[in-house]
């Protein structure tokens, strides 16, 4: 029927809504993107922690260790997900023309050692801990794991005047 899907497993696993047949999916030429869903419903909000658990679960359920390798779960992070929001001409994948929207994993810590597969190292062993550059659509927005274009600091105190304000909301009701 030509549909998309955002997978988004720790929000399922979180809520206890099942698990995606994501094999089956796959086999049927489902598109299958990796998503975070909401804050509600998944904390971290950190797509490359969802595509490790998306290609671990993906496994498990299938009861198959070849499902959902590496390269395939990095495609559902990335160029997938673009196709399942018809945007895969702008973004989703390196190639010139297209938004360039990039993150630097550093691979140097020594857990991180020795590194044969940088695909495989990036989904099963690194983390957003580990992000280290992040670009958008060409213009620095960390870089060395800091911000460059939002205050820190400013950042914190708003983040402190919503948390008070919810707070409140929630003990008047």
């Amino acid at each position: 029927h030509g549909c998309h899907v955002a997978h988004c497993p720790s929000s399922n696993l979180k809520l206890t809504s099942g698990f995606a047949p994501v094999a089956a999916m796959l086999a049927a030429g489902v598109n299958v993107g990796i998503g975070t869903d909401g804050a509600a419903s998944n904390n971290r909000l950190d797509v490359l922690g969802e595509a490790r658990t998306a290609a671990l679960l993906a496994k498990a359920v299938a009861g198959r260790a070849d499902v959902l390798p590496a390269h395939a779960a990095l495609r559902a992070a990335t160029l997938a997900g673009a196709r399942g929001l018809g945007l895969e001409a702008r973004i989703g994948s390196l190639q010139p023309g297209k938004d360039a929207d990039l993150v630097a994993v550093s691979l140097d810590r020594p857990e991180l050692t020795p590194c044969y597969d940088p695909v495989s190292h990036l989904l099963y062993c690194a983390s957003r801990e580990d992000v280290r550059h992040v670009w958008v659509q060409g213009r620095p927005v960390v870089i060395d794991r800091r911000l460059v274009r939002i205050d820190a600091k400013g950042l914190e105190s708003l983040a402190f005047l919503w948390h008070t304000a919810i707070l409140e909301q929630i003990s008047h009701t």
